[in-house]
């Protein structure tokens, strides 16, 4: 048995060896005549040449050997329903959705946008823009309709996917209500919307044309077989848009080939997950861990995937062990911010059900503090493992790798550099790599892995210049997270270098956030930071200037603007007026030293502050 240290080296000195060798675990329609092509940096084509298909590895292979295992459990405590879906099953339902996008006009290369609750037919749709060579870009349903505007504008989609409704925590979002909004607002709106009803929303209204209903024409597609579209490895699989430090969100474009590769390798090598077996994602479809490790990284392994619609404390703090148990699950995924929800319940809720069969607890999201990984550790008598990862990698680049050799854990440590990724420790000014133990940036050598983004959609420039340009005389890609070693070789993560936050592990720009603040009319100007918060690890704090200072103005309508805007999930904690932001005296608002007073730490170097009087307005407001 090879050991980690030796499995890394490899997969740096002989990435074509390697990768080949890993190439071997998806069906390939036409064998690559290239592992890599790296010509071009920082671009880099994986298994140029080959052609495969996301869902034919997902789905179709499977069939012969576990046509009727289950592939698909859906579990909503929401609607109090669930259904489940064998391997056949799901093919022929992926097949229809198929058949009926291409009735509707969709072919290959085409953009289809999905925004869509938990439940099955958001999965099909995914499956079936696969299955045709569509691109999907998913939406995470807590967007607001100008958010999707921007999203819908940027992909050009072809066709829409939504449903009347969802429901969080016991509350109805209609869904299709924001999809019109939306799309009174976008400039490039698609000429057809596919809407699945689920009863949620009686009144939903239908514009004539465009709005398709679901029900209405599947019925003529039962039993059709569409075949794949067998596409070239680096061709696009999806788009899914990630926040930046722009107001315009960023379409993370990822290929079909070295996607398969990556995730088919990480559910052997780090999840240890085995045809048959049962894994439990907790995470939403509109994120990268959803797209991953709930869609395609299970099933291409062979394994039933867990749908949950439903939050982890309703109908109790039970409901996830309850799953583990009732199905079986060998393999769980969830967020730090998760298990720190559960930490504020009775520990009688995990000792409740028996979870013998789960091998091992991944989190994943944001960091991982070491109180919490103790506590869930402990609570369930498993191995946890802390792992470390981004939209733009696609899978994870921090991780223990149990499926290779078996390394102790470190409480609040996402342990080590996964294969195929060329980790490096850089100082922020000099570029140079920092001694274990001094705080770094995290970086990867290029050319990236396999899975990782191939470029920003429609944007090659802006790919280099967002992620490629930080140090200078170095082509080098930052992850834009700070990161210590410590003299064993574990990493720690400790948070942002840019102005992104994350809070519950959901990435969001703060200049996003001041441009929501900003649409309320009575706001000039504003600064939005990302302060420390026990349960989210990081919380948006809004400071505000009015125009009038006259004309009330009160905190909540200005959260309002920002639920409208954006979406709830990017409400600040707080919003407090002042009469001036901090700023140098070449205009930069001064965000780090206000975040280091939100904060209680010390606001740093203010020799540049044009008006000291702006900072202490700040210590005012959150003191009042």
């Amino acid at each position: 048995m090879t050991t980690y240290r030796e499995f890394h080296k490899r997969s740096i000195e002989d990435r074509e060896g390697f990768w080949g060798e890993e190439a071997k675990l998806v069906h390939w329609h036409k064998p690559f005549q290239r592992v890599l092509d790296y010509s071009r940096p920082p671009f880099a084509r994986w298994f140029v040449g080959g052609e495969t298909n996301l869902c034919y590895n997902a789905i179709d292979r499977h069939l012969a050997a576990r046509g009727d295992q289950k592939a698909l459990i859906w579990i909503s405590t929401e609607v109090d329903q669930s259904k489940s879906f064998t391997f056949r099953e799901l093919f022929f339902e992926v097949n229809r959705v198929a058949a009926m996008m291409a009735s509707l006009g969709v072919k290959r290369g085409d953009r289809v946008v999905i925004y869509m609750p938990m439940i099955p037919e958001a999965a099909f749709a995914i499956l079936a823009c696969a299955r045709i060579g569509a691109i999907h870009s998913v939406v995470f349903g807590g967007f607001a309709a100008a958010s999707l505007a921007a999203r819908i504008d940027d992909a050009r989609p072809a066709l829409m996917i939504t449903a009347d409704g969802g429901s969080r925590m016991g509350k109805v979002v209609t869904y299709k209500s924001l999809v019109d909004e939306s799309l009174t607002i976008a400039r490039h709106p698609p000429k057809k919307v596919l809407i699945f009803r689920r009863g949620l929303d009686p009144k939903m209204p239908v514009v004539p044309q465009r709005d398709v209903d679901w029900s209405s024409i599947q019925d003529n597609f039962k039993n059709v077989e569409v075949p794949c579209a067998w596409l070239e490895s680096n061709e696009p699989s999806y788009i899914l848009y990630t926040s930046g430090t722009t107001g315009k969100p960023k379409g993370v474009q990822r290929d079909v080939g070295g996607h398969a590769v990556a995730l088919a390798s990480s559910m052997k090598r780090i999840f240890c997950g085995e045809a048959g077996e049962t894994m439990f994602t907790t995470s939403d479809i509109g994120w990268v861990v959803g797209h991953s490790y709930i869609i395609y990284g299970p099933l291409i392994a062979g394994m039933t995937s867990v749908l949950y619609e439903g939050v982890p404390i309703r109908p109790d703090a039970g409901i996830w062990w309850k799953i583990v148990q009732e199905q079986k699950v060998a393999v769980m995924f969830s967020a730090p911010t998760a298990v720190r929800v559960l930490k504020k319940h009775d520990p009688a809720y995990l000792k409740k059900y028996d979870l013998s069969t789960l091998k091992h607890l991944f989190l994943a999201g944001e960091p991982l503090d070491e109180p919490t990984h103790v506590w869930i550790t402990e609570a369930l008598g498993r191995p946890v493992i802390d792992h470390y990862w981004q939209t733009e990698t696609g899978w994870p680049l921090l991780s223990s790798i149990p499926g290779v050799e078996n390394t102790p854990l470190k409480m609040g440590s996402p342990s080590f550099p996964v294969y195929g990724y060329d980790v490096r420790l850089l100082h922020e000014a000099t570029g140079k790599p920092v001694p274990d133990g001094e705080k770094g940036v995290v970086t990867i050598a290029p050319p990236l892995p396999p899975g990782c983004m191939s470029t920003v959609w429609g944007d090659d420039q802006r790919f280099v210049d967002t992620y490629f340009k930080d140090f200078k005389n170095q082509l080098i890609y930052t992850t834009f997270d700070w990161g210590i070693r410590d003299r064993d070789g574990y990493y720690f993560i400790l948070g942002r270098t840019d102005d992104v936050i994350n809070v519950a592990g959901h990435r969001l720009g703060t200049r996003e956030i001041e441009e929501a603040v900003s649409a309320h009319p009575n706001v000039a100007e504003c600064a939005v930071v990302g302060v420390s918060d026990p349960l989210k690890g990081q919380m948006p704090l809004a400071f505000a200037v009015l125009k009038d200072s006259s004309k009330h103005t009160s905190a909540e309508e200005v959260m309002q603007t920002v639920d409208k805007q954006l979406g709830a999930i990017a409400r600040p904690r707080a919003v407090h007026f002042v009469t001036l932001l901090p700023k140098t005296r070449s205009g930069k608002t001064l965000r780090r030293s206000i975040q280091a007073l939100a904060e209680g730490r010390d606001p740093g170097d203010l020799t540049t502050i044009e008006d000291p009087g702006a900072l202490e307005q700040i210590r005012q407001a959150l003191h009042s």
